[in-house]
């Protein structure tokens, strides 16, 4: 009888337990029933990095500096030192020409600077005679003026008159040998001119490269007659064409809604296709005027080129910085939902709550977008997709990893 109803006491005392512990379960199963229910999402952590805004332009290779040599001044060619594909230095000679007349000249020029030498000899040889004779003339006059003034009536007057002519006459004459001895200096310096003259053109029969390049283009062979190319209008024959290729200008268009940003001095990526390499340049110049036919600007980009390794004509990519940040916070461009002022981030809190907070961009990238305000740094964002979520909406974030690949630390 005590047994049953000690066991029945037990039984009663043990009844509140098994309640609250079932009760227990239960509520364990909602909850985890609960969180099972909360959608997943991908997300983003807010980071601090470098951004670089950029657009890719193709452009085609041309030398720094091509000419076609010409000769100044008109003969035969003697001989040619050079041909297609050799390298020159400046000063070089490429070709010497053959005057035969030219000697002539020079001979003839010197002939005559011998003869003006002995015309001037002569005309100061006159001077001298003739200012001899102004100085007896001057001294008949003196005297004979003496004479008349001390013993007046002993010499006619009109011998003293002669005599004062005579001495003007010879002052005349000493004028006239000075003139003819400054026109004789004159000749000289005249004539030693025009030897100066058929020198430098005799200089004229070496043709020299105007500066380190490639032969290009060979237009004459020995014995070619060429012509002066002394006139813009000329059909004479060039010798060479010259090319600077160890220095290469790119020619980019750029666009003209990136115009404005473009920076002399700029280091630049060149990819060439072609060859499969990259090689290094510099935003060098720019035209600073859009075309009107493509409303883009010419901008040329020097890529140094000194083992000839790249050839005028060959295309090549450069990707043209255009504006860049430093250390601002950004996220990937599918963690921003709509543009303009109606643009927001879906952020994720401790919690696991969504909260839709509208933010500011700045710089964007094909990888990254600058956010200015509205979010801070390790703040979790949902990146993808975002339909169906709503404000204050319980997720499961799944991190994802932010590539930073624009940073350049």
């Amino acid at each position: 009888m005590m047994n049953r109803r000690t066991a029945g006491a037990l039984l009663v005392a043990a009844l509140p337990v098994l309640l609250l512990s079932g009760c227990a379960k239960q509520q364990r199963t909602v909850s985890a029933d609960s969180a099972s229910l909360s959608p997943s999402v991908a997300a983003v952590r807010v980071a601090r990095c470098d951004l670089a805004g950029s657009i890719t332009l193709t452009g085609e290779f041309v030398p720094f500096q091509e000419v076609d040599v010409m000769a100044k001044v008109a003969g035969y060619i003697r001989a040619i030192n050079v041909d297609v594909g050799d390298r020159v230095h400046r000063g070089q000679i490429l070709a010497t020409l053959e005057i035969p007349e030219m000697e002539d000249e020079i001979t003839r020029a010197h002939a005559a600077i011998e003869q003006a030498d002995a015309e001037a000899v002569r005309a100061g040889d006159e001077v001298n005679r003739t200012e001899s004779a102004r100085q007896m003339a001057h001294l008949s006059l003196t005297r004979i003026q003496n004479v008349a003034q001390h013993e007046p009536g002993l010499v006619p007057q009109q011998e003293v008159d002669e005599v004062r002519a005579r001495d003007v006459e010879a002052e005349a004459q000493v004028a006239a040998a000075k003139s003819n001895a400054a026109a004789a200096r004159q000749r000289i310096q005249v004539v030693q001119a025009d030897q100066a003259r058929l020198k430098t053109m005799r200089n004229y029969q070496t043709i020299t490269a105007p500066f380190d390049g490639v032969v290009t283009k060979r237009y004459a062979n020995t014995g070619a007659m060429i012509q002066a190319g002394i006139a813009s209008q000329s059909q004479a024959m060039p010798v060479v064409r010259v090319s600077q290729n160890g220095l290469l200008r790119l020619i980019l268009p750029v666009p003209e809604s990136a115009a404005a940003k473009i920076a002399i001095g700029r280091e630049v990526s060149v990819r060439v296709p072609s060859l499969n390499r990259t090689f290094s340049g510099r935003v060098a110049r720019y035209t600073d005027e859009l075309q009107l036919s493509t409303r883009t600007m010419d901008t040329e980009v020097d890529v140094p080129n000194p083992s000839l390794t790249l050839i005028p004509g060959m295309y090549a990519e450069v990707d043209l910085e255009l504006e860049a940040r430093k250390d601002v916070l950004a996220a990937p461009p599918d963690a921003i939902d709509g543009t303009g002022a109606n643009t927001r981030v879906f952020k994720i809190d401790p919690q696991g709550v969504i909260h839709i907070v509208p933010v500011q961009i700045g710089l964007e990238t094909a990888r990254q977008v600058e956010l200015r305000e509205g979010v801070n740094e390790g703040d979790l964002v949902v990146a993808g997709r975002r339909a169906g979520l709503t404000e204050g909406e319980k997720v499961r974030p799944v991190t994802a990893a932010f590539v930073n690949s624009e940073r350049s630390n």
